[in-house]
């Protein structure tokens, strides 16, 4: 493959290739044809949840026993890369249902949560959000201001999330929220509960094919077999995030790939001044650096899929990955499209959508200055934050 230059599949076992084959064909099949139309007109796909939930692309490492198909974390990066390769909205749509909702329902949730959800939200029969961010508070989510009060035989919650990814269309929301004695706790909130509204949020010029939106409390009435019994701190959320993060880390390649092979193709058959453009220094500069980029990223994600696979990856580790891919894809988005001069701007091809989608990915999970912060904390042992 002409985007394996260290031939890494090497490193990856058939079960890998057989799941990233299968995504493959299903980006090429049902969203490739259909991405354009759906971005340009800011409409999401019908039914992608249920499509992504039977090629078992939603919380691929959960147990099979909860509905997931009990598969290793590259496995579910490789699924993350070729979703993403299709759209990042799509890759989006399944990452929140995996890391951000199913994740902390298996990690700290009861027995009970996890029989009650996790089959539906892994079959996509159920869609979930994660609702942390708040009109207030994104960076700093320590400063959350959204409130749960224990009322003895249920909880009241009061506050506002926003920029949440399917929040217009989800059944649940696993939210974060203070209580009284300021601890962060973890609650599934389900549509319907009188109080709970989701507005959408519209004129977006990023994931244009996903619906972003807010979520709103008033006064809402929380069964206490709702609460997430088994975290009370910002651990909670974080390692949500987390989770979330690496697979972005692998989900962009799959973008900056796309964008690599379309403008490699592109520059073979263009021909100015009687020639390839391949032809030409400068393109051929703009070409080996995306290669050699790729390459770059595929080799950290692996690296940290297996540390991830041992339980030994840092969240700093993750954070760098997370910048540094994003930034590499976002680049190889924005020169790639200079390759194929104005015809880069139209919907026929793909640079133009995955640059706008990437400007999106490089602030959501941690903008890229606060990734930057997290690795010169690690590295100096100085908060820059405070």
């Amino acid at each position: 493959m002409a985007t394996d230059y260290f031939h890494i599949d090497d490193l990856l076992t058939e079960e890998h290739k057989l799941v990233r084959q299968s995504v493959r064909d299903f980006v090429n099949q049902e969203i490739k044809p259909v991405i354009d139309n759906a971005a340009h007109d800011h409409t999401d796909i019908p039914d992608l949840m249920p499509k992504l939930g039977a090629i078992g692309a939603l919380g691929p490492y959960i147990p099979e026993q909860y509905g997931g198909a009990g598969l290793d974390q590259i496995a579910y990066g490789l699924i993350m890369q070729e979703l993403e390769a299709g759209d990042s909205a799509v890759r989006s749509a399944a990452s929140v249902q995996s890391s951000l909702v199913m994740y902390p329902i298996y990690t700290f949730g009861s027995e009970e949560q996890r029989m009650k959800y996790l089959p539906k939200l892994a079959s996509g029969e159920m869609i979930g959000c994660f609702g942390l961010t708040e009109p207030n508070h994104g960076s700093n989510p320590a400063g959350m201001e959204t409130k749960v009060v224990d009322k003895g035989d249920h909880y009241i919650l009061n506050g506002a999330k926003m920029w949440i990814t399917n929040s217009p269309v989800a059944d649940i929301a696993v939210v974060w929220a203070r209580d009284e004695e300021g601890k962060i706790r973890g609650l599934i909130v389900e549509r319907g509960m009188k109080g709970f509204s989701t507005p959408e949020t519209h004129h977006k010029w990023s994931l244009r094919a996903s619906k972003t939106g807010e979520l709103v409390f008033e006064d809402v009435i929380i069964p206490k077999e709702n609460v997430l019994p088994n975290v009370s701190s910002l651990r909670g959320p974080l390692s949500c995030l987390n989770s979330a993060r690496y697979g972005i880390s692998w989900g962009v390649i799959g973008a900056a790939i796309d964008c690599y092979e379309v403008a490699l193709q592109y520059s073979l058959e263009r021909k100015q001044f009687g020639k390839p453009i391949a032809s030409f220094q400068l393109q051929q500069k703009k070409l080996a650096e995306f290669i050699t980029e790729i390459t770059k990223a595929q080799l950290l994600v692996w690296r940290l899929g297996t540390l991830k696979n041992d339980d030994k990856a840092t969240p700093a580790q993750i954070s760098m990955a997370k910048r540094n891919n994003v930034k590499m894809a976002i680049d190889i988005a924005r020169e790639s499209r200079q390759i194929l001069g104005g015809m880069g701007i139209v919907g026929d091809y793909p640079m133009m959508r995955h640059a706008a989608n990437l400007e999106s990915v490089i602030t959501y999970e941690g903008t890229h200055d606060i990734h930057l912060l997290i690795t010169g904390n690690d590295i100096t042992g100085i908060n820059a934050f405070e």
